[in-house]
């Protein structure tokens, strides 16, 4: 009989509450997921009671105070605290999101933040992102050329060719779409997942680019493109408004339009 029961080692348990100081104004708890895996101990989560008179508005502010005021042991990623680095990408309040663009005040009710899901994690709000890198170079993120360079400037294209990469171009690579892909938590050794195909299009589409027919064969196998099953999380949570989902749809039909093993063009 199958059991759809997290391993005992798995299961999350009540941590510990941080309850804020008698003086503090307005509070919001702020409901954190723990796991070090060195402890030994099962993942738990810990409730910090935030005084958000003293804090700024976005999640990453709270956490931040959290790790300054109240817990150094909390460890997460961040550095721009922008919206253009993506290192802070976290679960907040069920969705993938940025934890420095996501407003405190959107969030009815306690704050739960948890790590992107389906990933491995190093620790607390860290996930493992090594296999995510890995096919992202895997796709050759960078211009291929057999011609040389222009002696005095730089490679041109029309304006039309340029906005064809526009939008992947803005993607910061904060994982936030794949780790949202059914199909990415089951086939994740195999299917390169939204982030990274949106990556792929990006360079598929770049009119300098003369490598387009071999990064199209390269996708042609069973999983790298065709796990995705347009389910379109990917392009609902995208912080960035983009839409991977659509990118993937370009591929394909770029594919079913070309026969394989052709020449570069």
């Amino acid at each position: 009989m199958a059991q759809f029961r997290l391993p005992a080692d798995s299961r999350i348990k009540q941590g510990i509450c941080h309850p804020a100081p008698k003086d503090a104004g307005i509070t919001k708890s702020f409901l954190v997921y723990r796991y070090d895996p060195d402890s030994g101990k099962n993942p738990r989560i810990d409730n910090y009671q935030v005084d958000l008179s003293t804090c700024g508005p976005m999640v990453l502010d709270a956490l931040i105070k959290i790790k300054n005021e109240i817990d150094a042991t909390l460890t997460f990623r961040r550095s721009c605290r922008e919206g253009i680095c993506g290192s802070c990408a976290m679960n907040i309040d069920g969705t993938n999101t940025l934890a420095c663009t996501k407003s405190i005040d959107e969030i009815r009710g306690d704050v739960k933040v948890y790590p992107l899901p389906h990933m491995s994690v190093v620790k607390d709000l860290v996930p493992d992102m090594t296999n995510f890198y890995a096919q992202y170079a895997s796709i050759k993120p960078w211009l291929e050329t057999q011609a040389p360079a222009p002696p005095e400037r730089e490679r041109l294209q029309s304006k039309e060719d340029q906005e064809l990469i526009d939008q992947p171009s803005a993607c910061i690579l904060c994982g936030c779409c794949s780790a949202a892909c059914p199909s990415y938590w089951w086939n994740e050794d195999r299917y390169l997942g939204p982030a990274v195909l949106l990556q792929a299009y990006r360079w598929i589409v770049d009119s300098r680019d003369e490598s387009t027919d071999q990064r199209l064969d390269a996708l042609r196998d069973p999983f790298s493109l065709y796990r995705c099953h347009t389910i379109l999380n990917c392009t609902q949570t995208c912080p960035k408004g983009l839409n991977p989902g659509k990118a993937i749809a370009e591929i394909k039909k770029l594919l079913a339009e070309r026969p394989s093993s052709s020449s570069s063009k």
